[in-house]
């Protein structure tokens, strides 16, 4: 209610200010009106005062009279044109209401299409005691809840993978910190906060990252994700051998149709060794046959090169006649990325970003993995 008593205060008194000269401009003409008979009045006063002393003769005062008479005139006439004082002239008087009815009726018109005039205002206690499927208003209660009651791990532990999804990595790291203090480590806690520190490194496993990756796997061995990103960590420091023997290793243990395949066979590529097929793996969108897997085996390092660069190009293709398929994007971003070739990796990423805007979440999720493989995402979203 203070709102709208500030917003009307604020109209009427820009209002005021847009009136006011034309209120002052008919009160001044009629006034200098009245000044100008007045000193003609006098005047005629001062003829009988005179002609009754015997100044003037009674010819000179007719005279005089008369043209003093004629001014009078044509003065009352001149004021019969003007408005009364107190009032404007027309065109003054349609301004007026102009100006008084234009700005609430157009802000009025504006609140109707825009706004939500049939929803009752709610305070933000109501708007947070009954969020509904408003994902801002559910993550602003929990974090009320939580700056109420800082030792409750369970809220930590559902706020962090929100704040890495929203790409909120301060929150998500301070999150995931406070749940790990709290609860306990936790494999899905841990890949979750190694993740977090990649991502806010530009995909870089720091020491720390690395280290919450391998408690995580130590806890499971089937946490596939903390053991993609150890294998990553030795591949960013150089030591290709162990790199691609992890990757094998990773490549082996993942179930059919894995989602994580065509990127686990690019980065054992990557570090000098052949692609590994899944059992009954389905042949998706850019992916290696079973028979190209064994073919590649027996190829010389540039006859396997030229092969993958051959699906590449096929990849890229596809995705040119029916861009609609962001797991197409994403195996074409990585692919470039991985073969070295940067400048089609970008190229490739802002193409994806056409189809998927980043305030969506395919295209957060291809800048995610921009950020994670080392790709600037610097002007990606213009």
């Amino acid at each position: 209610m203070v709102l709208w008593i500030v917003l009307a205060c604020f109209t009427a008194g820009v209002t005021a200010l847009l009136i006011a000269p034309l209120m002052k401009a008919s009160h001044l003409t009629v006034a200098d009106g009245e000044d100008e008979a007045a000193v003609y009045r006098d005047q005629l006063r001062e003829i009988d005062r005179d002609l009754g002393q015997g100044l003037i003769g009674a010819e000179d005062a007719g005279y005089a009279r008369a043209e003093i008479g004629r001014r009078l005139l044509a003065v009352a006439d001149a004021a019969a044109k003007v408005a009364p004082a107190g009032r404007a002239p027309a065109r003054h008087r349609l301004a007026t209401a102009f100006v008084i009815l234009c700005l609430p009726v157009t802000g009025l018109c504006l609140y109707v299409t825009l706004g939500s005039p049939g929803l009752p205002s709610q305070p933000l206690e109501a708007r947070l005691a009954n969020p509904g499927n408003d994902m801002a208003l559910l993550v602003a209660k929990a974090e009320r809840h939580l700056a109420q009651n800082p030792n409750d791990g369970a809220g930590w532990d559902l706020l962090a993978p929100i704040y890495f999804r929203t790409m909120r990595l301060p929150d998500a790291d301070q999150a995931y910190r406070n749940a790990i203090r709290l609860l306990g480590e936790s494999p899905q806690r841990l890949a979750g906060f190694g993740e977090t520190l990649v991502a806010t490194n530009d995909g870089i496993v720091t020491e720390e990252a690395r280290v919450a990756f391998e408690r995580a796997v130590a806890l499971d061995a089937g946490n596939m994700r903390a053991r993609f990103y150890v294998a990553l960590a030795l591949e960013q420091a150089g030591r290709a051998a162990e790199a691609r023997g992890a990757f094998e290793a990773l490549a082996r243990d993942s179930p059919p149709g894995a989602a994580w395949a065509s990127l686990v066979n690019e980065h054992i590529a990557k570090n000098g060794g052949a692609p590994l097929a899944t059992a009954a793996a389905p042949q998706m969108l850019g992916n290696p046959s079973a028979e190209d897997v064994a073919a590649a085996k027996d190829m010389s390092p540039a006859d396997r090169s030229q092969m993958i660069k051959g699906m590449i190009d096929s990849l890229a293709a596809k995705l040119k006649d029916d861009p609609n398929n962001i797991e197409g994007w994403l195996r074409l971003v990585r692919s470039y990325q991985v073969m070295g070739d940067a400048t089609k990796a970008s190229e490739a990423l802002q193409a994806g970003l056409k189809t998927f805007p980043a305030d969506g979440e395919p295209g957060r999720r291809l800048l995610a993995l921009a950020r994670e493989i080392g790709i600037p995402v610097e002007g990606a979203t213009q």
